[in-house]
């Protein structure tokens, strides 16, 4: 059997300790009709596991036949994107197709005889977001580790448009505190400050343990110990849990190499966003 844990950021472990409250709060509120929430922000330090529920929660709702998932890459051009992705989902194509949406300026499906394509990327979005409606269709989009950029801010601005239109449009965003409260700070975007967030905290330290003490055949003080080290911390119960399966050893084995990785992997970079006080 392969390594039940992972050293890598963002990818789902197959050893992880869910957070049910966090994925109900969002998922009660997005199923709702009408919709209690259309977006929410999960914030927390690195390796608080922000994009593995990120990665949770859209693998849910990929598994739901009336949603569409987008995930968007933070770092480009938004709008265009979740054009693009929108038109290349089977189930969204044949929606466009049916509906006779000429998006032949992106180069997307063919240009209609009689109809005038459309050129702007907000009106396209939605009008495609109007028939999916009809359709009974929703939209999640997903976006890992956002930033105050230019690409954030258009998007957010159209989103509160389209929200506001009724559009079955939602999104889901993760990001570091500074990053969302740099964000939410925009003077043209302070509808995010309304915005739900989820700050990420650490982990219960009694499932932890017992996924330990099931994983390693430990008993109950070994396993509250080997929990205790981790102190709630996402990444050290991946860390810790990976040495201890890779060396085939004990615990107290490996802190040596425990601590070496959590400096490398994340301490290092935490201090170097401090300021010098």
């Amino acid at each position: 059997m392969s390594n039940p844990f992972s050293l890598m950021f963002g990818k789902v472990p197959l050893e992880n300790i869910s957070l049910p409250l966090q994925k109900n709060q969002i998922s009660e509120a997005f199923d709702n009709e009408p919709a209690v929430q259309q977006i929410f922000m999960i914030s927390g330090i690195r390796g608080a596991g922000k994009t593995v529920l990120l990665t949770e929660i859209c693998n849910l709702y990929r598994s739901k036949e009336n949603w569409v998932v987008v995930e968007l890459n933070p770092n480009g051009d938004l709008l265009q994107g979740l054009l693009i992705k929108l038109s290349n989902d089977s189930r969204c194509l044949n929606i466009i197709k049916s509906a006779k949406l000429n998006l032949s300026f992106w180069g997307i499906g063919l240009e209609i005889e009689g109809s005038t394509p459309i050129t702007d990327t907000e009106t396209a979005i939605m009008q495609i977001l109007t028939n999916l409606q009809k359709a009974g269709k929703k939209v999640l989009v997903a976006i890992d580790e956002v930033t105050s950029n230019s690409q954030m801010h258009e998007f957010a601005s159209a989103f509160q448009i389209m929200i506001r239109r009724n559009a079955p449009l939602y999104l889901l965003m993760t990001g570091l505190y500074e990053n969302i409260d740099e964000l939410q700070n925009e003077k043209s975007l302070t509808f995010l400050y309304r915005a739900p967030k989820i700050y990420l905290k650490g982990l219960n330290l009694g499932a932890v343990g017992r996924k330990y003490k099931s994983i390693f055949s430990l008993n109950d003080e070994q396993a509250r110990e080997m929990a205790n080290l981790t102190k709630g911390y996402p990444f050290a119960f991946q860390v810790l849990g990976y040495l201890c399966w890779k060396k085939k050893a004990a615990w107290t084995e490996v802190l040596p190499e425990y601590s070496q990785n959590l400096e490398e992997y994340v301490y290092e970079k935490l201090w170097s966003e401090l300021s010098s006080n």
